[in-house]
C-alpha cells in the first residue's frame, strides 16, 4: 500500500518542493494551504503522516496539532518551522508532534523523517487494531452491549479501578482483558486470579507470596500474584469468595501500594491496577458481615455490568452464528445450518448459563450434525425442556397450550404452530414458507405430513 503524506504550508514553493521530494520517493502526496483545509483533508483522505507548518493562516499550526492529536492520536505529525519558531517547535513535540524540521531543509532529512513517521504510524495503527479486536470479542448488537463497549473504551485508559458485575458465563473475563489491552499498561503483565478456586488457607500466599517455611508445605520462597502483576493489571475474579483476612491485605495494597509476603516482615511496593469481578451481591455480603464495606468502596470506583444473555435481544443468533463458524473452522468441517424454527427456540430459551452455555450448545451441534440442517428436534433436550418450563410458569389458567404435554408432544406442538403460521402468511405456498423457515422444500413437506398439517 502506498503511504499517503499530507503537506500543510501556506507557501506554494514549500508545498511544491516537498511534493517533488516525497513523490519521487514513492509516497502519495496531498497538499493543503491552511489549517482549516488540513483538517478537512485529514478527515477525507486519512493520511499516514503529516508535515505541518507552525505558522499558518486561518488556523494556527499549533491548534491544528492539538485537534489532530485529540481526534487521531496515532497519526504522526512532523512540524515545519523557521529559525524564529524553534522554541514553538519544541513545545509542539511536547504536545505530541513526532518531530520537527527547520527551513531550509535537506532532501535526506525529509526522507528520513517521512520513513520513520510512516513506520511509527503503521505500528500505532496495528496496536489500535489489536486493541479494538479485544473489545470486539464482546460481540453483541443490543443497546446494552454497545453501551458496555463504549464504557470500556472510555474507562480503560484512565487507570481507575473497575468492578465488573454480572452472572456467571456472561463474559466478565473478556471485559477485564479488554480493559487491560486498551490501557497504558497493555505491554505489561495481565495476571488473573480466580478467588473461588483457591482454598482460604492458601489465598494470601497466592496473592502476596510467602517465604520458605511460612506454612506447612512452603518449601521455598514464592512470588505472589501482586508482584507478578507489577506495572500491569491484576484481575481478581470472583472477589466475593475471598476470605476476610485476605480482603484486609488487599485493602492495604489498594490504599498504600504495599504489602508483606506471608511469613515476612519485608515490605514490598507495587504499582498494580486492580480489576475485580463477581456474580454475587456484594452489598448483601457486606450486610451479612462476609465482605468489607471499605474494600467494596475501593474496588467499585467504576462499576461495569455485563448483561445476561436472556436480556440481549437478537444476540443469541448473532453469537450462535459466530460460534458455528468458529467451531466448524476449528474442526475442519462444514458448519451445520439451523432452521428458523431452531433459532426461534434458542431465542426463547432463557440461557441460565449465559454465553458460556450457548457456546457449549453450539459446539455440541457442530460435533453431532456437521454440514446438516438442524431442526428443533435435533437440539439438545435441555433447550426444549427449558422453553417448556418457562412457558409453563408461573401458570395462568388456560393461557398455555403446552401444559400437561409430554416433551416430544410439546416440541411437535411448537413446530406445528410455527409451520402453520408460515404457511398462512404465504397462502399455502410451501416454497416460500420453506425459505422463511430455513428449510429445504422437501424437508418441509415431510414435516407437514408428519405433523398432520394436511397435503398443502
Amino acid at each position: 500500500m502506498t503511504e499517503r503524506i499530507l503537506v500543510v504550508d501556506d507557501e506554494q514553493d514549500i508545498r511544491h518542493s516537498l511534493e517533488i521530494v516525497l513523490g519521487g520517493a514513492g509516497y502519495q502526496v496531498i497538499c493543503a494551504k491552511d489549517g482549516e483545509e488540513a483538517l478537512a483533508v485529514v478527515e477525507a483522505e486519512r493520511p499516514h503522516a503529516v508535515f505541518l507548518d507552525i505558522e499558518l493562516p486561518k488556523l494556527d499550526g499549533m491548534e491544528v496539532l492539538r485537534r489532530l492529536r485529540a481526534e487521531n492520536p496515532d497519526l504522526p505529525v512532523v512540524m515545519i518551522t523557521g529559525h524564529a519558531t524553534i522554541e514553538r517547535a519544541v513545545q509542539a513535540t511536547r504536545l505530541g508532534a513526532y518531530d520537527f524540521v527547520e527551513k531550509p531543509f535537506s532532501r535526506e532529512r525529509i526522507l528520513l523523517l517521512a520513513r520513520n513517521a510512516t513506520e511509527i504510524g503503521k505500528m500505532g495503527r496495528e496496536v489500535a487494531r489489536l486493541r479494538t479486536a479485544e473489545v470486539e470479542k464482546l460481540r453483541g448488537a443490543c443497546a446494552s452491549m454497545r453501551a458496555l463497549r463504549e464504557s470500556i473504551q472510555r474507562v480503560a485508559p484512565t487507570d481507575k479501578r473497575v468492578l465488573i458485575l454480572g452472572e456467571s458465563g456472561t463474559g466478565k473475563e473478556l471485559v477485564a482483558c479488554a480493559l487491560h489491552s486498551l490501557s497504558a499498561r497493555s505491554a505489561e503483565p495481565f495476571i488473573q486470579v480466580n478467588c473461588a478456586a483457591i482454598p482460604d488457607e492458601l489465598i494470601e500466599a497466592e496473592l502476596f507470596g510467602a517465604v520458605a517455611g511460612a506454612y506447612t508445605g512452603a518449601a521455598s520462597t514464592r512470588e505472589g500474584r501482586f508482584a507478578a502483576a507489577d506495572r500491569g493489571t491484576l484481575f481478581l475474579d470472583e472477589i466475593g469468595d475471598m476470605s476476610l483476612r485476605a480482603q484486609a491485605k488487599v485493602l492495604r495494597v489498594l490504599q498504600e501500594g504495599a504489602y508483606e509476603p506471608v511469613g515476612s516482615t519485608r515490605t514490598v511496593r507495587v504499582d498494580v491496577r486492580v480489576v475485580a469481578a463477581t456474580h454475587q451481591d456484594l452489598p448483601g455480603l457486606v450486610a451479612d458481615g462476609l465482605f468489607r464495606q471499605d474494600l467494596l468502596f475501593r474496588l467499585k470506583v467504576i462499576p461495569l455490568e455485563v448483561p445476561p444473555l436472556r436480556e440481549r435481544a437478537g444476540d443469541v443468533r448473532l453469537l450462535g452464528e459466530h460460534f458455528l463458524a468458529a467451531y466448524a473452522a476449528r474442526d475442519g468441517i462444514v458448519a451445520p445450518r439451523l432452521s428458523e424454527a431452531s433459532w426461534r427456540l434458542l431465542d426463547v430459551y432463557t440461557w441460565p448459563g449465559n454465553v458460556r452455555e450457548l457456546q457449549n450448545v453450539i459446539e455440541q451441534i457442530v460435533t453431532r450434525w456437521p454440514g446438516a440442517e438442524v431442526g428443533p428436534e435435533d437440539l439438545p433436550p435441555e433447550i426444549s425442556r427449558g422453553v417448556m418450563n418457562s412457558l409453563s410458569g408461573p401458570p395462568v389458567a388456560g393461557a398455555n397450550p403446552y401444559v400437561g404435554l409430554r416433551l416430544q408432544e410439546a416440541r411437535d406442538a411448537v413446530e406445528r404452530d410455527v409451520i402453520r403460521a408460515a404457511l398462512e402468511r404465504h397462502h399455502g405456498n410451501v416454497t416460500r414458507a420453506a425459505e422463511e423457515l430455513g428449510l429445504a422444500r422437501t424437508n418441509l413437506h415431510k414435516r407437514i405430513s408428519a405433523l398432520g398439517l394436511g397435503g398443502t
